[in-house]
């Protein structure tokens, strides 16, 4: 795996010889701190010959004449500096670490043009975390890597006038990185090496940074009547396992936040068994789940001021001579029966368990649960939005607002009455698909069902969460998405 860089902030002047990064406005206008080098005649008269015109995300490489110890300058192009958003200080960071090109050492002049606000300490901890982000790579398994991976830039100083703050800064910022690449690492990692009791060990290590975890197993799931949970289990040799993380950063009498994943850590579809075209990529079926662990490093990390609970779900779903079936009847650990109609459509049964431990335990504030639940969000919303389903106006709204700062956007569909009639049974309390049409919305029903009054939500990341568009900052299959969002969510609207 390539090394990722380590980083610090430093207001010293940047030095003379290596690989340099500097920033550049609008215009082509360079910092006027750029003179200093000892190329920096040679990197203005480059840009003026190249017309290079420092739009947002633009690069350009100068190579250094013979007499300077500097290798090259890589120059930035920031766009109209006015226009830049928290998202824009990521993508900076990730265009920068592409265009450092390997360098094992680099120093970059994280300054801007005369004349335009000096970067703030929150701005280069998000650059920091756009260069880490984009340096991640899930290479674990190759025996053989060429040179250039192994290269990767290890160590990278960042220069700027407030470094002692942007340091404390990129303290929290980091914490929330790493969340984002324990998530990645988990959905990445293949499913005989990851199945249920390895997941819930790794959540375990989240203890090492003030977390209480408590593992249950099926001896303990099956006392709590969760029969939802186990029934989905039953064909695989791999036991299920739900690890309850809690974070108590706030005050002991507030009620704590809650979230809970969808860990179905392989999904073969069980007895309704899905087409092999494709199938590997359900070793990822586990997305919601590695979110809401990376959430919890990320909360504990940067020592949130906020109670919050994280659950995971994590079984196996599998076809053997024990597997349930089509037609089977189980008992949720709520007492309300469901009759099987599909047995994939199985994270909605492990989910319902969940919520309701959760809920009856917990009493949170709110609810969100995220999972990747249904293809139907995909043919809905491709892979640029989760889908929102909610029981709260007010809850929806700051999940949508949490999106568009951090763009992992989500986008609302409804729940109603309506859709919920279609998962009623003749047999049962009711039934876990209801058909072809309105997939996830009657996913979302059948979640509805599990949440009482409290305030929740629905992430469907289906689409998000594996298989997303490459960005500036995600050159991985797994995305990590979801421990951002939440991570804002909980920073904006639920710290004392």
């Amino acid at each position: 795996m390539p090394t990722i860089p380590q980083i610090s902030f430093s207001s010293a002047k940047p030095p003379k010889k290596g690989v340099v990064a500097v920033m550049c406005g609008q215009d082509g206008t360079l910092p006027e701190s750029v003179v200093e080098l000892a190329a920096g005649a040679a990197v203005q008269k480059a840009i003026a010959a190249s017309e290079f015109k420092g739009g947002f995300g633009k690069t350009l490489t100068v190579h250094v004449p013979e007499g300077s110890e500097l290798d090259r300058v890589i120059v930035i192009g920031m766009g109209n500096i006015a226009d830049l958003s928290e998202y824009s200080w990521l993508k900076l960071g990730g265009t920068t670490f592409a265009a450092l090109n390997g360098a094992a050492k680099a120093a970059i002049m994280l300054q801007q043009p005369e004349g335009a606000d000096p970067v703030g300490p929150e701005q280069a901890a998000d650059f920091a975390m756009g260069l880490q982000l984009a340096a991640y790579r899930f290479d674990h398994y190759k025996t053989k890597s060429d040179a250039k991976s192994k290269e990767k830039a290890a160590r990278i100083s960042v220069h700027l006038k407030s470094a002692t703050r942007a340091n404390k800064a990129w303290e929290n910022a980091q914490g929330v990185a790493g969340g984002v690449m324990l998530a990645r690492d988990l959905v990445n990692e293949p499913p005989n090496v990851l199945n249920p009791v390895e997941f819930a060990k790794r959540a375990g290590q989240l203890k090492k940074l003030g977390c209480d975890v408590e593992i249950l197993d099926e001896k303990a799931m099956e006392k709590l009547k969760m029969g939802a949970l186990l029934g989905v289990s039953r064909g695989s040799r791999n036991p299920a396992r739900m690890a309850i993380i809690q974070w108590k950063g706030g005050k002991p009498k507030d009620k704590p936040v809650a979230f809970v994943g969808k860990g179905v850590t392989f999904d073969t579809g069980g007895i309704s068994l899905k087409p092999p075209s494709g199938m590997e990529d359900m070793k990822g079926d586990m997305g919601g789940a590695a979110a809401v662990t990376g959430l919890m490093h990320a909360l504990a990390s940067r020592k949130a001021k906020a109670n919050v609970v994280g659950i995971i779900a994590l079984v196996e779903n599998m076809p053997d001579g024990d597997a349930q079936r089509p037609g089977d009847i189980v008992t949720s650990m709520s007492g309300q029966t469901i009759e099987i109609i599909n047995t994939d459509a199985e994270g909605r049964l492990v989910l319902a368990d969940a919520l309701w431990h959760c809920n009856k335990k917990f009493k949170p504030k709110f609810m969100v649960n995220l999972a990747t639940l249904t293809g139907a969000i995909l043919v809905a919303l491709g892979n640029h939005h989760a889908g929102l389903f909610s029981n709260d106006d007010e809850l929806s709204e700051q999940l949508s607002g949490a999106g568009e700062v951090t763009e992992e956007r989500v986008w609302r569909l409804p729940v109603s009455a309506t859709y919920d009639k279609l998962i009623d049974s003749k047999f049962a309390d009711m039934k876990n698909s209801g058909g072809r049409y309105a997939g996830s919305i009657t996913a979302a029903q059948f979640l509805k069902r599990f949440v009482g009054d409290t305030p929740w939500a629905h992430l469907d990341v289906a689409g998000t969460a594996m298989g997303s568009p490459q960005t500036e900052i995600n050159k991985s299959w797994a995305s990590g998405f979801g421990v951002r969002l939440l991570d804002r969510l909980v920073a904006d609207h639920y710290e004392d």
